[in-house]
């Protein structure tokens, strides 16, 4: 039996402020993993871009189609910033384009720039469950090995140096949170080319002054983006190294 009372003062306490109205519900024991997956359903990104489950058919077989699976990795376009992302993707020009997709989770964005052209793709992260997954769902979206470049952020430089990016990234997106896309502001900029891209997404529409002011010196940013509580940051680095 739930202390109500008492798991409600624990959560206060931790959130450090009042909270709104709550009720409990008790729910019969079932296979949560199954019941999660009878809810996804493909999702549209712009004109020609879905997220399509593997066990349901492409409502647009002609679209360019995400095959993807709810797993342990972040990344599945059910978060406002995956999708704020995507829709950025879906309307670039990413013919040819070598990209660096920063804290990659499921790889979605990675494969999905894939998909929509660009030649090669770096995906890093800092958790091997999210690696795994990228590898995982870029082979079963039938993308070449060749094209795809999978590392921990320790070893970005030498991986790049490996597959001859010697002159930085045409398009650096990162869909984190907004602390580490501080800290990270010169490593992310130190990887993009003169006047290539960035976007940057995970942040919360308050924290997005103090997310471009980590930038603003190297990268000129256009108007911000929001859906619901979240904003997307789109800019162009200005100097040369």
């Amino acid at each position: 039996e739930i202390d109500q009372q008492g798991t409600l003062l624990q959560l206060a306490k931790i959130l450090a402020r009042p909270l709104p109205p709550s009720r409990f519900e008790l729910l019969a024991d079932q296979d949560w993993e199954r019941s999660c997956l009878n809810t996804f359903e493909p999702m549209q990104f712009g004109k020609r871009l879905w997220v399509c489950p593997s066990w349901l058919e492409p409502p647009d077989p002609s679209a360019t189609n995400i095959l993807l699976d709810p797993g342990l990795a972040f990344g599945t376009g059910t978060h406002q910033t995956t999708a704020l992302c995507l829709e950025w993707l879906e309307e670039a020009n990413l013919t040819g384009k070598t990209i660096i997709d920063y804290g990659c989770g499921s790889g979605i964005l990675a494969i999905s720039a894939l998909l929509l052209g660009a030649s090669r793709v770096l995906c890093v992260d800092n958790d091997p469950q999210a690696l795994a997954a990228t590898k995982s769902n870029v082979e079963h979206n039938n993308i070449a090995v060749d094209r795809v470049m999978i590392c921990h952020p320790d070893d970005v430089e030498l991986t790049a140096q490996q597959h001859n990016v010697e002159n930085g990234f045409e398009l650096v997106i990162a869909n984190i949170l907004a602390a580490p896309l501080i800290s990270l502001a010169p490593k992310l900029i130190s990887l993009l080319a003169p006047k290539s891209e960035l976007v940057m997404s995970g942040i919360l529409h308050h924290q997005a002054n103090d997310v471009s002011n980590a930038y603003k010196d190297q990268i000129t940013f256009a108007p911000l983006t929001q859906r619901d509580e979240w904003v997307r940051l789109c800019g162009r680095r200005i100097s040369s190294y």
